[in-house]
């Protein structure tokens, strides 16, 4: 009779061991649950931050000051990320174009030379028209170098030989 019944046991402990985690009783994520009295799916208690989202938002708000390294860094961001669409100048004359999408503004429109810098970090970060998010492909510090960048593109299309240095205007004056 013992021996019957830790045979019988063992039987059941086994078969426990069968189950596994798909079996269980659970919610699906987008489901209701009476419980919570509406969806699986808790918003987050209020004043709290995710564990990168402060530092994020930080680089996001603090724009970096303008050095040769931030230029050169928003020139390599642009020249994978916006030259596509926007062209190496930024005339809206990138290789898309040229297939078929949608001609993009271009940089040295007076609307965007009149647009302040949040403007660009904005549309890079949310998208605008066609153009779609570079917030998961692109940090928030190469953002801000690419909107240095962008404005450094500006410059220099309407940049005169006054706007030169007078040491350095001799270089660019002389024949070759």
């Amino acid at each position: 009779m013992i021996r019957l019944a830790l045979t019988i046991a063992f039987a059941l402990s086994l078969a426990a061991c069968d189950q596994n985690m798909d079996v269980q009783p659970k919610y699906s994520e987008y489901s209701r649950a009476p419980l919570f009295r509406g969806s699986v799916l808790r918003a987050p208690p209020a004043n709290t931050v995710a564990r990168d989202d402060l530092d994020g938002e930080r680089a996001a708000t603090t724009k970096p000051a303008l050095s040769a390294e931030l230029l050169d860094r928003g020139r390599q961001r642009f020249s994978i990320f916006c030259s596509p669409c926007h062209g190496a100048g930024g005339d809206g004359d990138g290789i898309i174009v040229h297939r078929g999408m949608p001609h993009p503004t271009s940089y040295h429109d007076d609307r965007l030379i009149a647009a302040d810098d949040q403007h660009f970090f904005d549309v890079i970060t949310n998208g605008y028209g066609a153009m779609y998010s570079y917030a998961a492909r692109v940090p928030p510090k190469d953002r801000w170098a690419v909107v240095a960048y962008i404005r450094a593109l500006q410059l220099s299309r309407r940049a005169s030989i006054e706007d030169v240095p007078p040491d350095q205007r001799t270089k660019l004056t002389e024949q070759p």
